[in-house]
């Protein structure tokens, strides 16, 4: 109980400090709301400007053959962008979210039976969700950065139902890299879910459990990330998902679901 407790106080003390860094308006990440529209239509213009330069000094930038994405419409995110949509996958609403669905999911399956039941059991189990996003995320953000990688999820510009889950699943195990965003296996986007399931299993579940356990539950959250991106994809927040087209209130508003710039081409 000691160590739980101190491990909740932890992720308490860094919710906290999340919120108090956190930009006032959503970002574009993998799990987080759509970019401000200035920051697109500024990202845009920059992009396309470079590209008309590139071609007309005789410098043709290079195309990738990859769904949604071409040289004029991918923005390396800064620095400062990669760290604010860290900041809010890990500690923000949608985190928050996911560990209270999946601490009463737990709940009502007792599982650890360890834990109990009431009030206490719930809260362990929330807790424990919570901390296995945190680490998940914190590892992914990481990792990325030592490889120099940009794991952001970035929303097909291609249409069709199989299209585009295509490359939202595609995007669960690659990432983008260099000035131009080709694709790449992602070391990160592969390994962070088994982190957060490891740790759980090793630093604060029962002592009946073990790697094996950990890895399980990795596999879980590798299968969360490629549901997320499938939400990002058709559900919530972006040009051709669902919030977008059927207003629902205060859940469109929430999402950034509603925005003019974010509404279907014509």
């Amino acid at each position: 109980m000691t160590i739980g407790r101190r491990f909740l106080a932890s992720c308490a003390f860094a919710a906290i400090f999340a919120v108090s860094t956190m930009p006032t308006q959503g970002q574009s990440a993998a799990g987080s709301p759509a970019t401000t529209s200035s920051s697109q239509s500024t990202s845009t213009t920059q992009s396309q400007t470079q590209t008309d330069a590139d071609v007309n000094n005789g410098n043709r930038p290079a195309r990738h053959a990859q769904p949604g994405l071409t040289y004029s419409t991918y923005h390396k995110p800064t620095e400062s962008e990669k760290f604010h949509n860290y900041v809010f996958d890990a500690f923000g609403p949608y985190s928050i979210a996911g560990a209270i669905i999946a601490g009463t999911v737990h709940q009502a399956t007792n599982a650890p039976p360890e834990w109990g039941g009431g009030m206490q059991g719930w809260g362990s189990r929330v807790g424990s969700s919570y901390g296995i996003s945190v680490i998940t995320q914190t590892t992914r953000y990481v990792a990325s950065e030592a490889l120099r990688q940009d794991t952001l999820y970035y929303r097909c510009e291609c249409t069709g139902i199989m299209p585009r889950a295509k490359h939202a699943l595609l995007s669960t195990v690659t990432a983008r890299a260099g000035n131009d965003g080709h694709r790449v296996i992602s070391i990160p986007a592969i390994i962070a879910p088994y982190a957060g399931g490891e740790a759980a299993a090793l630093l604060w579940y029962p002592s009946r459990f073990g790697p094996k356990d950990g890895f399980r539950m990795g596999n879980w959250g590798f299968l969360d990330q490629a549901g997320m991106n499938l939400g990002l994809e058709f559900i919530w927040g972006g040009p051709h998902t669902l919030l977008n087209k059927v207003h629902v209130p205060v859940i469109s508003n929430v999402t950034g679901s509603t925005t003019k710039e974010t509404q279907d081409k014509p």
